[in-house]
């Protein structure tokens, strides 16, 4: 049986599944979605045509799908896309999409916002990822799945951050950042591989050693961004675990952080 506080306000076109729990003084906007399992903590604020999946938990003070921080934003009805098994902490907030872009913030299953944590309008938030406390990301900004941004850490709007790349706290990601790449600093610059994540996720010990191997390629040879390209595509056929590289690097507007 779905349980709300007296006090919290649910919107009458809200669809909320039979298990929902809804904190004290929460309030869930027009239009949201609402599926099994999910816990909305107390002062908790869901806005207008935001859709979770199962089995969320969301934790007092957050602010899941308000209206972009957008002068463009003209009061049109975009959207907040959000899977199954994310946790907001406190003070989490995730705006939805503009018209100038895809019209919705879309955000993955099985991801980690802690405290203070920023989803801006337009981004794309893969599955597994974590937000370390106070880790913020500006618009129409992607992370790929298993990426980990530390504590502070900031990305520039447009930036691609991909799978397993480790964003070390304070750093400030102005350029893209390759897969399975570790980056740190003020711009963030390359620091090696993520190699303890690709343990921990179960890579093997020669796709780690490939995963070196295409870091030397790309920052320590000296070669121009294409002809690394050339080199880890070629590398590519002998080590599957590089294909997500190669793949991320055919299109890269911004640069890559180097």
């Amino acid at each position: 049986m779905t349980r709300v506080h007296h006090t919290a306000i649910v919107d009458a076109s809200a669809d909320l599944a039979a298990d929902v729990e809804v904190g004290a003084y929460s309030i869930v906007g027009p239009h949201v979605t609402l599926g099994a399992g999910c816990v909305i903590g107390p002062h908790v604020v869901i806005g207008a045509r935001t859709r979770l999946g199962e089995r969320n938990r969301i934790f007092q003070f957050a602010s899941i799908g308000e209206i972009a921080q957008d002068r463009k934003y003209g009061g049109e009805p975009t959207t907040t896309t959000i899977g199954s098994d994310n946790t907001f902490r406190e003070y989490a907030t995730v705006h939805a999409g503009t018209v100038q872009d895809r019209g919705d913030t879309t955000i993955g299953d099985g991801n980690l916002f802690l405290a203070y944590t920023h989803v801006a309008h337009d981004c794309v938030v893969g599955n597994q990822v974590t937000f370390s406390n106070n880790a913020q990301i500006a618009g129409h900004v992607k992370v790929d799945d298993w990426a980990v941004l530390g504590a502070f850490a900031g990305v520039h709007q447009f930036c691609h951050v991909g799978a397993h790349a480790m964003v070390a706290a304070f750093a400030v990601v102005l350029q893209d950042v390759p897969p399975y790449v570790t980056v740190q600093g003020y711009p963030a610059r390359p620091h090696g591989i993520n190699s303890e994540g690709l343990r921990r996720r179960g890579f093997a010990a020669d796709e780690i050693v490939a995963a070196r191997r295409a870091y030397k390629a790309l920052y320590r040879e000296n070669r121009s961004l294409d002809d690394a390209r050339t080199h880890l595509a070629a590398a590519a056929r002998d080590a599957p675990v590089l294909a997500p590289l190669v793949a991320f690097l055919e299109t890269v507007p911004r640069g890559i952080v180097r």
